[in-house]
């Protein structure tokens, strides 16, 4: 019985269960045996619903690009985020670009699985997004509009599958666009491609392609975008998990005007509520930000960027402060 009873511990290890299992101590009771032999049935049957599995198109090379490109920036920007008694989720932003300051107020309602977003900014723009979330198994539903721009109307379908990802979008026009996109694969070799066709004209606007490969610790992506005008490769790799340590690297060639973009970046948590970030192109642009979680869900971010060519000018300082009570 305690081999059987080891044998299964290690299982639950491996299948990562969402919610933690705690074994009790050994010898095992006949009914501490069978509670935990529940526990394993339940969390295996999770583990075949909650599968990983490629993802969607926008998740090839989506770590090296948050790590060189996310939370970086040169404004000055302030959010605060409340919720109602009943649940609404208010979302107010301000941001000041220049001599330019920017607002809006952002609503979000759940209910059940049904997730609305409704945001009104400084120029009288109302953007609405309903999202459906499971329908049917693995499907998301997402239809949004922008008034009043009549135009604007566009329905989104989501499938995700074990060893395959699908996005279509339709524009709700008489003369849409369409787009599509797919991946297929499994957790460690993905290719997909992002295709979008104009009815109007009858020419394919976007056509791009991209394959990824994917380890405990590395992440290495190809892709051809802008009509296969350029060609990206990017590399994440996990220095140590425990401090959240990673470098990456993104590599750009646009065989238009034969010029190649580099830009190479290091993250690392100081402590578990502060981390720090940088990155540095070939055109000598250097930038580094810190990100400190001063209380749960609040977040306070300062950034700034030097040209390294030019070190007489000015460097770009950018701040963010996130409020959610």
């Amino acid at each position: 019985m305690r081999v059987k009873i080891n044998n299964i511990y290690r299982y639950l290890i491996c299948i990562k269960p969402t919610k933690q299992i705690t074994v009790p101590p050994f010898p095992l009771s006949r009914n501490s045996s069978l509670s935990l032999s529940k526990t394993f049935r339940q969390a295996k049957e999770k583990r075949m619903v909650f599968v990983k599995g490629p993802g969607l198109y926008t998740d090839i090379g989506k770590k090296a690009r948050d790590l060189l490109y996310k939370d970086y920036q040169g404004d000055q920007k302030f959010t605060l985020t409340t919720h109602t008694a009943n649940g609404v989720a208010i979302t107010s932003s301000a941001t000041k670009k220049g001599d330019l300051f920017l607002a809006d107020v952002n609503t979000q309602l759940k209910n059940k699985n049904i997730t609305t977003d409704v945001k009104v900014d400084t120029h009288s723009n109302v953007y609405t997004t309903i999202t459906v979330d499971e329908p049917a198994p693995g499907v998301k539903a997402i239809f949004s509009f922008v008034a009043p721009d009549q135009k604007s109307g566009k329905v989104e379908l989501q499938y995700l599958h074990e060893y395959a990802g699908i996005s279509t979008s339709l524009g709700l026009t008489a003369k849409p666009i369409v787009n599509f996109s797919g991946v297929a694969g499994n957790n460690n070799a993905t290719f997909g491609t992002d295709v979008s066709f104009d009815t109007a004209s009858g020419n394919f606007v976007k056509y791009n392609a991209g394959i990824s490969y994917t380890t405990t610790d590395l992440v290495a992506s190809l892709m051809l975008n802008d009509k296969g005008e350029t060609i990206t490769a990017s590399y994440f790799h996990t220095v140590s998990p425990l401090t959240n340590t990673a470098v990456g690297a993104e590599l750009t060639h646009s065989f238009t005007t034969n010029e190649n973009t580099l830009t190479i970046g290091t993250q690392h948590a100081l402590d578990p509520l502060t981390s720090v970030k940088a990155r540095v192109n070939n055109y000598g642009k250097a930038s580094a930000l810190m990100q400190h979680e001063w209380r749960p869900k609040s977040l306070i971010t300062i950034s700034g960027e030097v040209d390294t060519r030019a070190i007489e000018k000015s460097a770009k300082i950018g701040l963010a402060v996130a409020l959610k009570p």
